[in-house]
């Protein structure tokens, strides 16, 4: 089975010794994502839905250089400083997903990377058509 690590200019850089995904045969595993504009560099400052668009169109990018895409997410874990944001991100995370979503967790945690609110991984799988 090949390992590839996958990455993508349009989402931000990895901030530490981590591949922003890795694909192994048909699979793909997601490092977590953060607001992080990847332009500039800097955390997405804002409500909890504009910073949970950030992470998923980041998600979104890194799953399209792997020929990959939403609908082939099969798990995801997000993580929240504060779970009094739980039902606000689970408004855009629906709007992205509609009625087939993939398998979830959600906890809260003490702190995220740069003093994030959301973090989002995933596992997906890559369709047989995609360049591997």
């Amino acid at each position: 089975m090949t390992r590839q690590v996958i990455s993508s200019q349009r989402a931000p850089a990895a901030i530490g010794p981590y591949s922003q995904a890795v694909a192994s045969g048909d699979w793909l595993f997601l490092s977590g994502q953060i607001p992080i504009d990847p332009s500039t560099g800097d955390l997405v400052r804002g409500d909890i839905e504009l910073e949970t668009r950030r992470v998923l169109d980041n998600l979104g990018f890194v799953l399209e250089a792997a020929g990959s895409s939403f609908s082939d997410l099969v798990k995801t874990t997000i993580y929240l400083t504060d779970l009094g944001d739980f039902a606000a991100v689970n408004r855009v995370y629906a709007e992205r997903f509609g009625d087939s979503p993939p398998a979830r967790a959600t906890v809260q945690v003490a702190a995220l990377p740069k003093g994030a609110r959301v973090e989002i991984d995933g596992i997906a799988r890559i369709p047989n058509e995609s360049v591997k």
